[in-house]
Protein backbone atom coordinates (compact mmCIF):
# COMPACT_ATOMS: atom_id res chain seq x y z
CA UNK A 1 0.00 0.00 0.00
CA UNK A 2 2.82 2.41 0.71
CA UNK A 3 4.11 2.09 -3.05
CA UNK A 4 1.40 2.59 -4.64
CA UNK A 5 0.56 5.68 -2.36
CA UNK A 6 4.37 6.76 -2.88
CA UNK A 7 4.12 5.89 -7.03
CA UNK A 8 0.70 7.60 -7.35
CA UNK A 9 1.30 10.33 -5.16
CA UNK A 10 -2.59 9.53 -3.38
CA UNK A 11 -2.03 11.63 0.02
CA UNK A 12 0.05 14.23 -1.30
CA UNK A 13 -3.13 14.52 -3.39
CA UNK A 14 -5.92 14.92 -1.00
CA UNK A 15 -7.15 11.58 -1.82
CA UNK A 16 -7.10 7.85 -0.62
CA UNK A 17 -6.89 4.48 -2.14
CA UNK A 18 -10.21 3.73 -0.97
CA UNK A 19 -11.39 6.82 -2.29
CA UNK A 20 -9.36 5.75 -6.06
CA UNK A 21 -11.01 2.17 -5.88
CA UNK A 22 -14.19 3.57 -5.46
CA UNK A 23 -13.87 6.18 -8.29
CA UNK A 24 -11.93 4.08 -10.39
CA UNK A 25 -15.44 1.77 -10.01
CA UNK A 26 -17.38 4.54 -10.97
CA UNK A 27 -16.31 5.33 -13.98
CA UNK A 28 -16.10 1.95 -15.06
CA UNK A 29 -20.00 1.25 -14.85
CA UNK A 30 -20.54 4.77 -16.24
CA UNK A 31 -18.95 3.60 -19.68
CA UNK A 32 -19.56 -0.02 -19.34
CA UNK A 33 -22.19 0.65 -22.17
CA UNK A 34 -19.55 1.11 -24.63
CA UNK A 35 -18.88 -2.53 -24.29
CA UNK A 36 -22.23 -3.04 -25.97
CA UNK A 37 -22.51 -0.21 -27.89
CA UNK A 38 -19.43 -0.77 -30.05
CA UNK A 39 -19.82 -4.04 -31.50
CA UNK A 40 -23.75 -3.16 -32.23
CA UNK A 41 -22.25 -0.28 -34.17
CA UNK A 42 -18.97 -1.24 -36.01
CA UNK A 43 -20.97 -5.20 -36.57
CA UNK A 44 -23.38 -2.81 -39.05
CA UNK A 45 -20.44 -2.09 -40.66
CA UNK A 46 -19.80 -5.99 -41.51
CA UNK A 47 -17.36 -6.59 -38.38
CA UNK A 48 -17.59 -9.63 -35.82
CA UNK A 49 -19.69 -8.81 -32.84
CA UNK A 50 -18.35 -10.78 -30.57
CA UNK A 51 -14.55 -9.55 -31.77
CA UNK A 52 -14.99 -6.26 -31.88
CA UNK A 53 -16.29 -6.47 -27.94
CA UNK A 54 -12.92 -8.26 -27.09
CA UNK A 55 -11.23 -5.17 -28.96
CA UNK A 56 -13.01 -2.81 -26.89
CA UNK A 57 -12.46 -4.34 -23.74
CA UNK A 58 -8.51 -5.07 -24.52
CA UNK A 59 -7.42 -1.28 -25.78
CA UNK A 60 -9.95 0.04 -23.13
CA UNK A 61 -8.27 -1.97 -20.47
CA UNK A 62 -4.66 -1.29 -21.73
CA UNK A 63 -4.88 2.47 -22.50
CA UNK A 64 -6.75 3.36 -19.04
CA UNK A 65 -3.72 1.34 -17.46
CA UNK A 66 -1.14 3.21 -19.32
CA UNK A 67 -2.90 6.43 -18.50
CA UNK A 68 -3.24 5.68 -15.04
CA UNK A 69 0.65 4.39 -14.55
CA UNK A 70 2.53 6.40 -17.66
CA UNK A 71 0.64 9.77 -16.93
CA UNK A 72 -0.70 9.35 -13.41
CA UNK A 73 -3.93 11.05 -13.86
CA UNK A 74 -7.65 9.55 -13.05
CA UNK A 75 -8.85 9.21 -16.96
CA UNK A 76 -10.37 6.46 -18.71
CA UNK A 77 -10.24 5.99 -22.51
CA UNK A 78 -12.67 3.66 -24.89
CA UNK A 79 -13.28 3.64 -28.59
CA UNK A 80 -15.08 7.47 -28.99
CA UNK A 81 -19.27 7.20 -29.75
CA UNK A 82 -19.65 10.17 -32.80
CA UNK A 83 -16.39 8.44 -34.26
CA UNK A 84 -17.61 5.02 -34.53
CA UNK A 85 -20.92 6.21 -35.98
CA UNK A 86 -18.84 7.84 -38.66
CA UNK A 87 -16.81 4.76 -39.10
CA UNK A 88 -19.51 2.66 -39.58
CA UNK A 89 -22.35 4.43 -41.04
CA UNK A 90 -20.61 7.24 -43.35
CA UNK A 91 -17.43 5.75 -44.24
CA UNK A 92 -18.13 1.88 -44.97
CA UNK A 93 -21.85 1.82 -45.62
CA UNK A 94 -22.44 5.20 -47.34
CA UNK A 95 -19.07 5.88 -49.01
CA UNK A 96 -18.49 2.08 -49.44
CA UNK A 97 -14.84 2.17 -47.99
CA UNK A 98 -14.43 -1.66 -46.51
CA UNK A 99 -14.19 -1.74 -43.00
CA UNK A 100 -10.46 -3.22 -43.40
CA UNK A 101 -9.38 -0.10 -45.15
CA UNK A 102 -11.20 1.71 -42.58
CA UNK A 103 -9.03 0.39 -39.77
CA UNK A 104 -6.28 1.39 -41.93
CA UNK A 105 -6.82 4.76 -42.47
CA UNK A 106 -7.61 4.64 -38.77
CA UNK A 107 -3.82 3.71 -38.00
CA UNK A 108 -2.41 6.41 -40.14
CA UNK A 109 -4.31 9.06 -38.69
CA UNK A 110 -3.35 7.08 -35.15
CA UNK A 111 0.53 7.30 -36.24
CA UNK A 112 0.43 11.13 -37.01
CA UNK A 113 -1.56 11.64 -33.39
CA UNK A 114 1.40 9.80 -32.14
CA UNK A 115 3.85 12.63 -34.02
CA UNK A 116 1.53 15.23 -32.80
CA UNK A 117 2.15 14.37 -29.11
CA UNK A 118 5.86 14.13 -29.38
CA UNK A 119 6.77 16.94 -30.51
CA UNK A 120 3.74 18.88 -27.96
CA UNK A 121 1.30 20.07 -31.33
CA UNK A 122 -1.78 18.96 -28.72
CA UNK A 123 0.03 20.33 -25.89
CA UNK A 124 0.92 23.85 -27.49
CA UNK A 125 -2.88 23.68 -28.13
CA UNK A 126 -4.15 23.52 -24.86
CA UNK A 127 -1.72 25.90 -23.33
CA UNK A 128 -2.95 28.75 -26.25
CA UNK A 129 -6.66 28.08 -25.03
CA UNK A 130 -7.48 31.31 -23.01
CA UNK A 131 -8.68 30.81 -19.12
CA UNK A 132 -11.95 31.99 -20.37
CA UNK A 133 -12.67 29.91 -23.06
CA UNK A 134 -11.40 26.92 -20.42
CA UNK A 135 -13.84 27.27 -18.36
CA UNK A 136 -16.83 27.57 -21.01
CA UNK A 137 -15.09 24.48 -22.35
CA UNK A 138 -15.60 22.32 -18.78
CA UNK A 139 -19.30 24.22 -18.50
CA UNK A 140 -19.86 22.48 -22.12
CA UNK A 141 -18.63 19.38 -21.46
CA UNK A 142 -20.98 19.30 -18.33
CA UNK A 143 -23.95 20.25 -20.42
CA UNK A 144 -23.60 17.66 -23.17
CA UNK A 145 -22.67 15.00 -20.46
CA UNK A 146 -26.20 15.90 -18.47
CA UNK A 147 -27.41 16.63 -21.99
CA UNK A 148 -26.52 12.73 -22.85
CA UNK A 149 -28.02 11.52 -19.48
CA UNK A 150 -31.33 12.72 -20.18
CA UNK A 151 -31.84 11.40 -23.60
CA UNK A 152 -30.46 7.91 -22.68
CA UNK A 153 -33.08 8.13 -19.88
CA UNK A 154 -35.51 8.45 -22.04
CA UNK A 155 -36.56 12.17 -20.41
CA UNK A 156 -35.91 13.82 -23.69
CA UNK A 157 -36.73 12.33 -26.75
CA UNK A 158 -37.02 13.66 -30.47
CA UNK A 159 -40.73 14.00 -31.68
CA UNK A 160 -41.86 12.77 -35.13
CA UNK A 161 -41.10 16.58 -36.17
CA UNK A 162 -37.49 16.57 -35.64
CA UNK A 163 -37.42 18.29 -32.39
CA UNK A 164 -36.93 17.68 -29.00
CA UNK A 165 -39.91 17.31 -26.33
CA UNK A 166 -40.26 15.72 -23.08
CA UNK A 167 -39.96 11.46 -22.96
CA UNK A 168 -42.81 9.49 -21.64
CA UNK A 169 -42.13 10.05 -17.69
CA UNK A 170 -45.02 7.60 -16.19
CA UNK A 171 -43.25 4.94 -18.18
CA UNK A 172 -40.98 2.62 -16.11
CA UNK A 173 -37.73 2.95 -17.87
CA UNK A 174 -38.03 6.64 -17.37
CA UNK A 175 -39.01 7.07 -13.81
CA UNK A 176 -36.22 4.46 -12.53
CA UNK A 177 -33.81 7.21 -14.00
CA UNK A 178 -35.67 9.81 -12.16
CA UNK A 179 -35.57 8.06 -9.23
CA UNK A 180 -32.04 7.49 -9.72
CA UNK A 181 -31.22 11.21 -9.92
CA UNK A 182 -32.92 11.61 -6.74
CA UNK A 183 -31.12 8.87 -5.28
CA UNK A 184 -27.30 9.74 -6.08
CA UNK A 185 -28.57 13.56 -5.65
CA UNK A 186 -29.18 13.07 -1.76
CA UNK A 187 -26.40 10.87 -1.37
CA UNK A 188 -24.49 13.65 -2.07
CA UNK A 189 -25.91 15.98 -0.09
CA UNK A 190 -25.10 13.69 2.82
CA UNK A 191 -21.47 13.42 1.88
CA UNK A 192 -22.01 9.35 1.22
CA UNK A 193 -18.63 8.24 -0.65
CA UNK A 194 -19.28 6.05 -3.28
CA UNK A 195 -22.96 7.96 -3.89
CA UNK A 196 -22.89 7.27 -7.71
CA UNK A 197 -21.81 3.81 -7.85
CA UNK A 198 -24.41 2.98 -4.94
CA UNK A 199 -26.79 4.82 -7.03
CA UNK A 200 -25.95 3.04 -9.82
CA UNK A 201 -26.43 -0.60 -7.79
CA UNK A 202 -29.73 0.72 -6.58
CA UNK A 203 -31.27 1.50 -9.88
CA UNK A 204 -30.40 -1.64 -11.33
CA UNK A 205 -31.73 -3.66 -8.40
CA UNK A 206 -35.00 -1.70 -8.34
CA UNK A 207 -35.05 -1.72 -12.21
CA UNK A 208 -35.20 -5.97 -12.09
CA UNK A 209 -38.56 -6.45 -11.06
CA UNK A 210 -39.77 -4.21 -13.90
CA UNK A 211 -37.74 -5.79 -16.62
CA UNK A 212 -35.98 -2.77 -17.36
CA UNK A 213 -32.97 -4.87 -16.91
CA UNK A 214 -32.24 -8.09 -16.89
CA UNK A 215 -30.47 -10.52 -15.13
CA UNK A 216 -27.96 -12.53 -17.84
CA UNK A 217 -25.59 -14.70 -15.12
CA UNK A 218 -22.80 -13.65 -14.13
CA UNK A 219 -20.07 -15.43 -15.66
CA UNK A 220 -18.73 -16.35 -19.59
CA UNK A 221 -15.76 -17.02 -21.68
CA UNK A 222 -15.43 -14.05 -23.78
CA UNK A 223 -15.38 -14.80 -27.94
CA UNK A 224 -12.36 -14.84 -30.38
CA UNK A 225 -10.77 -11.56 -31.32
CA UNK A 226 -9.53 -13.20 -34.62
CA UNK A 227 -11.93 -11.95 -37.14
CA UNK A 228 -10.77 -8.56 -36.42
CA UNK A 229 -7.44 -8.87 -34.75
CA UNK A 230 -4.47 -7.37 -37.57
CA UNK A 231 -6.76 -7.28 -40.08
CA UNK A 232 -6.71 -3.51 -40.89
CA UNK A 233 -5.39 -2.92 -44.76
CA UNK A 234 -2.87 -0.03 -44.42
CA UNK A 235 -1.56 -0.13 -47.77
CA UNK A 236 -4.96 0.19 -48.94
CA UNK A 237 -5.39 3.16 -46.88
CA UNK A 238 -2.08 5.20 -48.53
CA UNK A 239 -4.38 5.89 -51.50
CA UNK A 240 -4.62 9.45 -52.43
CA UNK A 241 -8.24 9.51 -52.32
CA UNK A 242 -8.36 8.30 -48.60
CA UNK A 243 -5.96 11.18 -47.89
CA UNK A 244 -9.31 13.26 -46.82
CA UNK A 245 -10.52 10.48 -44.56
CA UNK A 246 -6.80 10.45 -42.42
CA UNK A 247 -7.68 14.42 -41.83
CA UNK A 248 -11.33 14.22 -40.41
CA UNK A 249 -10.23 11.29 -38.34
CA UNK A 250 -7.09 13.24 -37.12
CA UNK A 251 -9.33 16.16 -36.62
CA UNK A 252 -11.75 14.99 -34.21
CA UNK A 253 -9.38 12.66 -32.26
CA UNK A 254 -7.33 16.31 -31.57
CA UNK A 255 -10.25 18.17 -30.69
CA UNK A 256 -12.20 15.40 -28.98
CA UNK A 257 -9.32 14.58 -26.70
CA UNK A 258 -8.63 18.71 -26.05
CA UNK A 259 -11.90 19.37 -24.64
CA UNK A 260 -12.12 16.67 -22.87
CA UNK A 261 -8.83 16.55 -21.55
CA UNK A 262 -9.54 20.14 -20.37
CA UNK A 263 -12.35 19.48 -19.35
CA UNK A 264 -12.05 16.50 -17.13
CA UNK A 265 -8.85 18.05 -15.16
CA UNK A 266 -10.32 21.59 -14.19
CA UNK A 267 -13.23 19.96 -12.77
CA UNK A 268 -10.59 17.23 -10.86
CA UNK A 269 -8.32 20.57 -9.75
CA UNK A 270 -5.37 19.11 -11.60
CA UNK A 271 -4.81 22.01 -13.68
CA UNK A 272 -2.15 24.46 -12.15
CA UNK A 273 -2.29 27.90 -11.59
CA UNK A 274 -0.96 28.60 -15.24
CA UNK A 275 -3.24 26.87 -16.54
CA UNK A 276 -1.14 24.06 -17.30
CA UNK A 277 -1.89 20.76 -17.21
CA UNK A 278 0.67 18.42 -15.47
CA UNK A 279 1.96 15.71 -17.38
CA UNK A 280 -0.09 16.76 -20.43
CA UNK A 281 2.32 15.06 -22.95
CA UNK A 282 2.03 11.91 -21.27
CA UNK A 283 -1.63 12.60 -21.56
CA UNK A 284 -2.39 13.07 -25.15
CA UNK A 285 1.04 10.16 -25.95
CA UNK A 286 -1.37 7.71 -24.31
CA UNK A 287 -4.45 8.76 -26.13
CA UNK A 288 -2.89 8.51 -29.71
CA UNK A 289 -1.35 5.17 -28.66
CA UNK A 290 -4.36 3.86 -27.81
CA UNK A 291 -6.06 4.91 -31.16
CA UNK A 292 -3.17 2.92 -33.01
CA UNK A 293 -3.19 -0.15 -31.33
CA UNK A 294 -7.42 0.20 -31.40
CA UNK A 295 -6.36 -0.48 -35.07
CA UNK A 296 -4.69 -3.35 -35.20
CA UNK A 297 -7.13 -5.01 -32.31
CA UNK A 298 -10.09 -4.38 -34.62
CA UNK A 299 -11.99 -0.89 -33.38
CA UNK A 300 -12.64 2.80 -34.53
CA UNK A 301 -10.61 5.69 -32.87
CA UNK A 302 -10.02 5.39 -29.36
CA UNK A 303 -10.30 8.56 -27.28
CA UNK A 304 -9.99 9.86 -23.65
CA UNK A 305 -13.76 9.64 -22.34
CA UNK A 306 -16.03 12.69 -20.58
CA UNK A 307 -17.24 9.85 -18.14
CA UNK A 308 -13.82 10.36 -16.53
CA UNK A 309 -15.83 13.26 -14.80
CA UNK A 310 -17.87 10.54 -12.93
CA UNK A 311 -15.21 9.32 -11.35
CA UNK A 312 -13.32 12.58 -10.51
CA UNK A 313 -16.49 13.50 -8.70
CA UNK A 314 -16.29 10.67 -6.52
CA UNK A 315 -12.62 12.35 -5.54
CA UNK A 316 -10.39 10.61 -7.73
CA UNK A 317 -7.30 12.24 -8.29
CA UNK A 318 -4.75 10.44 -9.14
CA UNK A 319 -3.55 7.25 -11.89
CA UNK A 320 -4.52 4.90 -9.36
CA UNK A 321 -8.29 5.60 -10.22
CA UNK A 322 -7.59 4.61 -14.00
CA UNK A 323 -5.39 2.02 -13.57
CA UNK A 324 -9.11 0.23 -11.45
CA UNK A 325 -10.71 1.46 -14.17
CA UNK A 326 -8.88 -0.72 -16.81
CA UNK A 327 -8.30 -3.39 -14.23
CA UNK A 328 -12.30 -3.83 -14.49
CA UNK A 329 -12.44 -4.07 -18.29
CA UNK A 330 -9.96 -6.95 -18.03
CA UNK A 331 -12.73 -8.06 -15.68
CA UNK A 332 -15.63 -7.67 -17.58
CA UNK A 333 -14.35 -10.12 -20.69
CA UNK A 334 -15.51 -12.92 -17.96
CA UNK A 335 -18.41 -10.71 -16.20
CA UNK A 336 -19.87 -10.16 -19.62
CA UNK A 337 -23.39 -11.09 -18.24
CA UNK A 338 -22.92 -8.60 -14.89
CA UNK A 339 -21.79 -5.67 -17.25
CA UNK A 340 -24.61 -6.10 -19.77
CA UNK A 341 -27.13 -5.80 -17.34
CA UNK A 342 -25.75 -2.06 -16.07
CA UNK A 343 -24.62 -1.00 -19.48
CA UNK A 344 -26.54 -3.18 -22.08
CA UNK A 345 -29.52 -0.37 -22.43
CA UNK A 346 -32.82 -1.33 -22.80
CA UNK A 347 -34.35 -1.46 -26.04
CA UNK A 348 -37.61 0.30 -26.58
CA UNK A 349 -37.89 -0.41 -30.12
CA UNK A 350 -35.28 -1.49 -33.35
CA UNK A 351 -33.68 2.21 -33.95
CA UNK A 352 -34.14 3.04 -30.35
CA UNK A 353 -32.05 1.99 -27.42
CA UNK A 354 -32.09 3.76 -23.91
CA UNK A 355 -29.75 3.29 -20.27
CA UNK A 356 -32.13 3.76 -17.42
CA UNK A 357 -29.47 2.65 -14.98
CA UNK A 358 -25.91 4.99 -15.93
CA UNK A 359 -28.08 7.92 -17.16
CA UNK A 360 -28.57 9.26 -13.49
CA UNK A 361 -25.16 9.12 -13.48
CA UNK A 362 -24.05 11.48 -16.38
CA UNK A 363 -26.69 14.16 -15.30
CA UNK A 364 -25.59 15.03 -12.18
CA UNK A 365 -22.08 14.92 -12.71
CA UNK A 366 -22.71 17.34 -15.72
CA UNK A 367 -24.38 19.37 -13.11
CA UNK A 368 -21.54 19.09 -10.97
CA UNK A 369 -19.57 21.16 -13.68
CA UNK A 370 -21.78 24.33 -14.58
CA UNK A 371 -19.95 25.81 -11.67
CA UNK A 372 -16.93 26.14 -13.60
CA UNK A 373 -19.32 29.16 -15.43
CA UNK A 374 -18.28 31.63 -12.61
CA UNK A 375 -14.51 31.69 -13.88
CA UNK A 376 -15.67 33.20 -17.29
CA UNK A 377 -14.72 36.63 -17.28
CA UNK A 378 -18.62 37.94 -17.48
CA UNK A 379 -16.89 41.90 -17.98
CA UNK A 380 -15.73 41.23 -21.43
CA UNK A 381 -17.81 39.98 -23.99
CA UNK A 382 -15.08 39.15 -26.36
CA UNK A 383 -14.12 36.50 -23.30
CA UNK A 384 -18.03 35.44 -22.36
CA UNK A 385 -19.78 34.77 -25.91
CA UNK A 386 -17.29 32.40 -27.38
CA UNK A 387 -17.25 30.72 -24.57
CA UNK A 388 -20.83 30.91 -24.24
CA UNK A 389 -21.55 29.53 -27.71
CA UNK A 390 -18.65 26.26 -26.62
CA UNK A 391 -21.37 25.34 -23.70
CA UNK A 392 -24.23 25.60 -25.83
CA UNK A 393 -22.35 24.30 -29.26
CA UNK A 394 -21.78 21.36 -27.90
CA UNK A 395 -24.77 19.60 -26.60
CA UNK A 396 -26.96 20.96 -28.66
CA UNK A 397 -23.88 19.09 -32.51
CA UNK A 398 -23.67 16.41 -29.66
CA UNK A 399 -20.15 16.82 -30.10
CA UNK A 400 -17.24 18.02 -27.94
CA UNK A 401 -15.20 19.24 -31.44
CA UNK A 402 -18.32 21.33 -33.28
CA UNK A 403 -18.79 22.89 -30.11
CA UNK A 404 -15.00 23.80 -29.45
CA UNK A 405 -15.39 25.10 -33.27
CA UNK A 406 -18.03 27.73 -32.18
CA UNK A 407 -15.33 28.83 -30.07
CA UNK A 408 -12.15 28.74 -31.81
CA UNK A 409 -13.73 30.42 -34.36
CA UNK A 410 -15.45 33.12 -32.92
CA UNK A 411 -13.06 34.25 -30.41
CA UNK A 412 -10.19 35.48 -33.08
CA UNK A 413 -13.08 37.12 -34.77
CA UNK A 414 -14.01 38.80 -31.86
CA UNK A 415 -11.03 40.28 -30.90
CA UNK A 416 -9.88 41.38 -34.54
CA UNK A 417 -13.27 43.28 -34.86
CA UNK A 418 -13.02 44.84 -31.72
CA UNK A 419 -9.36 45.92 -32.30
CA UNK A 420 -8.20 43.64 -30.30
CA UNK A 421 -6.16 40.90 -32.03
CA UNK A 422 -3.00 41.65 -30.88
CA UNK A 423 -3.94 40.39 -27.59
CA UNK A 424 -4.51 36.90 -28.65
CA UNK A 425 -2.10 34.13 -28.85
CA UNK A 426 -1.55 33.24 -32.26
CA UNK A 427 -2.53 30.18 -32.30
CA UNK A 428 -5.99 31.03 -31.62
CA UNK A 429 -6.08 32.64 -34.55
CA UNK A 430 -4.36 29.73 -36.90
CA UNK A 431 -6.88 27.45 -35.46
CA UNK A 432 -9.78 29.77 -36.44
CA UNK A 433 -8.20 29.43 -39.78
CA UNK A 434 -8.24 25.48 -39.01
CA UNK A 435 -11.79 25.10 -38.07
CA UNK A 436 -13.20 27.40 -41.00
CA UNK A 437 -11.36 25.15 -43.49
CA UNK A 438 -12.42 22.23 -42.14
CA UNK A 439 -15.98 23.62 -42.74
CA UNK A 440 -15.17 24.91 -45.91
CA UNK A 441 -13.04 21.79 -47.56
CA UNK A 442 -14.05 18.99 -45.48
Amino acid sequence: MKIIDSYFGIRRSGSSIKTEIIAGATTFVTMAYIIFVQPAVLSAAGMDFGAVMVATCLISAFATIMMGIFANHPLALAPAMGENFFFAFTVVLAMGVPWEITLGIIFIAGIFFILLSIFNVREIIIDAIPSSLKSGITVGIGMFIAFIGLVYAGIIEKSPAGILTLGKVTTAHVLIPITGVLIIGVLTAFKVKGAILIGIILCSLIALPFDVVTFHGVMSSPPSIMPTLAKMDVLGALSLQYVPLILVFLFMDVFDTVGTVVGVTQQAGLVEADGSIPRIKRILITDSTATTLGAVLGTSTVTTYIESSAGVHEGGKTGLTAVVTGILFVIALFLEPVAKMIGGGFKVSESLTLYPVISPALIIVGSMMISHIEKIDFSDITEYLPAFLVIIGMPLTYSIADGLAFGFISYPVMKLLTGRIRSTNPLMIILGVIFILRYAFL
